[in-house]
């Protein structure tokens, strides 16, 4: 059996992927603000979006 592992640094804070072994890491909104959508199928993650919002 073969062990995959990565590194990453638990002192920031963002949003990742695994899929199919490889990591991702999920940009975060510009304005630091928003939310991260991400959508499964055949309980894969396929794809996702980013949206941006304004704090007033």
């Amino acid at each position: 059996m073969q062990e995959n592992t990565a590194k990453i640094d638990l002192r920031k804070n963002a949003t990742y992927i695994v899929k199919d072994g490889k990591l991702t890491p999920i940009p975060s909104p510009p304005a630091g603000y928003g939310k991260q959508v991400i959508n499964w199928q055949g309980g894969k993650p396929c794809n996702g979006m980013v949206e941006e919002s304004l704090k007033f």
